[in-house]
């Protein structure tokens, strides 16, 4: 029986590969790539010429069967992913989870990670942390999600598209006022760049630029107790809200979740006072 290998691949600099992935990468019988064409750049460039298989999101379902009888008749096959570390926020799960259930060996080669990468360098706590995915589109689902990780002890990692980023570093600054997060964009490419302060100020800086592109990593930092935000008033923080334009009522809920109070408990401290 064969082995499947999960082997992340570089993210951005083609240095950013391990010894271990280039030998894997050359001694399997085959690679099973999100895109043989993007995945062929790298293989040419390294010297390697394994034959590859597509293998992504459209045709996962009706190729994973045909991967597993590969395997069970002893070949050897490797997972890469366009970039980094395969299944994170990429195709893999359903064959990763076919070959446990098979006892197939299941190795991982591990690499390149953005996700890691910008955690390390964003100058946000490490101690935890909770990876996202990518956010929801919407505004609204966003901020709902927000909402609910508004007391989230440990830094926020998500993925986001450029042409949403302004949108969404605008609905942070809404649900969770001045805490400090970090950009990460274009890690290890040529134009790598960490963007750091409020959602608000980072936000301005983007917007001055003409135009905001490269792949996108933000980091939220994890709720504190006596962080600015939490040292406003419960009226203080309702109102600058209102002033955003979000509705009272909204405003309300957001501000009770993000200071673990009850909607009645807010409104109360509104309309009376104390």
């Amino acid at each position: 029986m064969g082995t499947l290998y999960i082997v992340a691949t570089p993210i951005g600099n083609l240095e950013d590969i391990t010894l271990r992935a280039v030998r894997v990468l050359g001694e399997v019988s085959l690679i099973a790539c999100e895109d043989t064409r993007h995945t062929r750049k790298l293989l040419d460039h390294l010297g390697i010429v394994t034959p590859t298989t597509s293998y992504h999101e459209h045709n996962e379902a009706s190729k994973t069967d045909e991967l597993i009888a590969k395997l069970h008749a002893g070949s050897d096959v490797a997972l890469v992913s366009d970039a980094g570390t395969p299944l994170v926020s990429d195709p893999g799960y359903r064959i990763v989870a076919a070959a446990v259930a098979a006892g197939i060996s299941v190795v991982p080669i591990p690499g390149p990670s953005a996700i890691l990468g910008a955690l390390a360098a964003a100058g946000l706590p490490t101690d935890s942390f909770r990876f996202g995915g990518f956010l929801p589109p919407k505004s609204a689902q966003r901020r709902k999600l927000l909402e609910d990780l508004s007391t989230e002890s440990a830094t926020l990692v998500f993925y986001e598209a450029p042409h949403r980023i302004l949108d969404t570093l605008e609905d942070i600054d809404a649900v969770l006022g001045p805490r400090q997060i970090a950009l990460a964009r274009e890690i290890t490419k040529l134009h790598e760049e960490f963007l750091r302060g409020t959602a608000s100020e980072v936000r301005a800086e983007l917007a001055a630029r003409p135009a905001v592109k490269g792949e996108m990593t933000l980091l939220i930092g994890k709720a504190k107790e006596g962080s600015t935000y939490s040292l406003q008033s419960v009226e203080d923080m309702v109102a600058e809200l209102e002033g955003k334009g979000v509705p009272r009522m909204d405003a309300i809920k957001q501000v009770a979740k993000a200071r673990g109070m009850g909607k009645r408990d807010v409104y109360r401290l509104l309309t009376n006072g104390s």
